[in-house]
This record gives C-alpha cells, sequence and structure tokens, in this order.
C-alpha cells in the first residue's frame, strides 16, 4: 500500500550515457544557501537556442530520476534526450541528499529539508540556466515530474526583478492536490475503517499540532514519522491550485494523467486541470503509462527501473507541445 508514495528515501546517482555526437554533457555546479549542487547541461556548444530545466520526482530523486527505492528509473535522462531532438538544450541536476551534491550543509540538520529547499535549489538551477550564453532568454521551459511539478509552478509565477521568465511548463503527471490529502485518499480506498480513523486523527494532529503520533499502523509511519514530521507539514501547506491560479495567463502547459498513475490519474486532476484554465493548457490522457512516463498498466514501483523507453504516448505529447 501506498508503494508510489514512499519515494522518499535516498537516491543512487546513475551516471547519464554518452551524449550524442553533436551534444555535450558537461559537469556543472552552481549553489543555494551554501549547498553546491551538481547538474548535467547538455547542450550544443557555440549555439544558441530553448533552453528547459528538467526538475525530478518527490523527496531525493537524482538528476536522472534514479532513487535508492525504485533504483536507476533513468527517466529524466531520456527527458534529457527526447528534447535533445528538438534542439532544446537542458539542465538536470541532483537535488539536495541526491547524487554528487548529497546533503552538504544539512548534515547537521537534515529535519530542515523539505519543499522550500527543494524549491530554493529548483531556482538556482533555473537562474544558472537563463545565465548560460547558449541560452535563449525568451524560451526557458521547465518540465517536472510528480511533485516536482509544485517547484516547476512556484518558479514560473514569481515576480522578484531577478527572476528568469519562464516562456512554458510541462507538468508530467502532476500532484493533484495538497500532499497528506493524497495519501488519505488513497488510505480511504485500501484501507480498513479503523485504520482510515487512525490516519484522519493523525492527519488532524499534524496540521493543528504540528506533531504525529509515535505509532501509526501498515506502514503509514514510513510516510510520516516524529523525523520527517516537519518536511511534511511544509509541504501540506502547500497547495498546487493555488500555485496554478498564479501562473501568467497565457503560458503554454502541457499537463499529462494517466488511468495507471496512482498518483495522478485524470479524475483526480480535474480540479488542477480547472486552477489552469487561463493559460495555454493542454491536457493529455495517457493509457496504461505508469509514474515514471513508461508503458506499464500496473504502475508497480518494482519495473520502475526496467531500462524500457519512455512511452510513445508521453513522447507525442512532447513532441506536440515543446515548440508553443
Amino acid at each position: 500500500m501506498l508503494s508510489c508514495l514512499l519515494l522518499i528515501a535516498g537516491c543512487s546517482s546513475e551516471e547519464s550515457q554518452p551524449a550524442a555526437a553533436d551534444w555535450t554533457e558537461d559537469e556543472v555546479t552552481f549553489t543555494a544557501d551554501g549547498l553546491t549542487i551538481y547538474g548535467t547541461y547538455r547542450h550544443r556548444p557555440d549555439t544558441t537556442g530553448p533552453a528547459a530545466l528538467l526538475i525530478s520526482e518527490s523527496g531525493q530523486t537524482d538528476r536522472n530520476g534514479d532513487n535508492a527505492v525504485a533504483g536507476p528509473v533513468g527517466n529524466m535522462r531520456q527527458l534529457a534526450e527526447l528534447l535533445s531532438g528538438h534542439d532544446v538544450a537542458s539542465l538536470r541536476y541532483d537535488k539536495v541528499g541526491t547524487g554528487r551534491t548529497g546533503i552538504g550543509p544539512y548534515a547537521a540538520r537534515p529535519a530542515d529539508v523539505g519543499s522550500a529547499v527543494y524549491t530554493t535549489g529548483a531556482a538556482a538551477a533555473l537562474r544558472f540556466l537563463a545565465d548560460q550564453p547558449g541560452t535563449e532568454r525568451e524560451r526557458i521551459s521547465i518540465y517536472a515530474v510528480g511533485e516536482g511539478a509544485v517547484h516547476a509552478m512556484t518558479l514560473a509565477a514569481a515576480t522578484t526583478p531577478d527572476a528568469p521568465k519562464v516562456h512554458s511548463l510541462g507538468l508530467l503527471q502532476p500532484l493533484p492536490g495538497r500532499y497528506l490529502d493524497i495519501v488519505t485518499d488513497r488510505v480511504r480506498g485500501q484501507a480498513s475503517p479503523e485504520v482510515l480513523a487512525q490516519w484522519l486523527a493523525a492527519v488532524d494532529q499534524i496540521r493543528t499540532a504540528g506533531t504525529v503520533p509515535a505509532q501509526l499502523p501498515e506502514g503509514l509511519s514510513a510516510i510520516v514519522n516524529p523525523g520527517n514530521v516537519k518536511a511534511v507539514i511544509e509541504a501540506d501547506r502547500i497547495d498546487p491550485l493555488a500555485l496554478a491560479a498564479d501562473l501568467p495567463a497565457g503560458t503554454p502547459v502541457l499537463l499529462t494523467c494517466s488511468d495507471a498513475d496512482g498518483q495522478a490519474r485524470c479524475e483526480a486532476l480535474r480540479p488542477l486541470i480547472q486552477a489552469l484554465k487561463h493559460t495555454a493548457l493542454t491536457v493529455v490522457e495517457l493509457d496504461g503509462v505508469s509514474h515514471v512516463l513508461r508503458d506499464d498498466p500496473t504502475d508497480n514501483v518494482a519495473n520502475y527501473a526496467n531500462g524500457d523507453p519512455l512511452s510513445p504516448q508521453v513522447v507525442s505529447a512532447i513532441d506536440g507541445f515543446v515548440g508553443k
């Protein structure tokens, strides 16, 4: 139960594959609040054109989409290669706690690593990408998977004078609502009435008192516990619908959902889709595509690292959107 939501453990950093002959993959670094972040800048040297920031899945998932729970998924590397086929440079990076970036200054205060830290890292990545000589600043996009869409929308709605302008957004299997509400929906659909009652009481305690019961049943303590409750509270405060409403009108947005993805079913995403109506929105409903963007109607975490290509449905969706 809730296996897809458990991708919050430490991450392995699978090295990217060699670039095509006319594309270079440079190992780059930039800083965010004292943390040195490592990434891969995939580009054609001595050329100028559109560029995309890639933001991977929730928690400790590295630049390539790899995670210690799921293994070497590699879907973000595949996404970078797909964008290269459209002459789009890209930056993907190891988030805090993953790959070469590691935990850095947060080693002494790991409980401080929450949504704000991930957003700060994403903002630093966006600034780095915007400052590259080969980046056409009017054509910067962000492609994000799962919870990464929260950070993508935050950056696209930023109004500070130094914030790079985001031209378009690819929200691939985004979160449909607040974090604890998503977990509650899954518990309601899979647990006994007794377990559901305990979970609902725990959610109320988390939101009102900022604490979590010492024990939760049936693996729910892996979702929230005294060690991570601060980060869970921070994530739960973020409402994707409010972020969507703040996006500039007319922004080109691609949103994908799937009947096979327990985290991003199309029906659950209807409120988010409605909140995006003021944008230039393209919604693509996928059939049998897993949360890691591959054809797998079971959406089994055990299959996430099987090395399959991105679903042709995902490829087609991006093919049709990338030039907007």
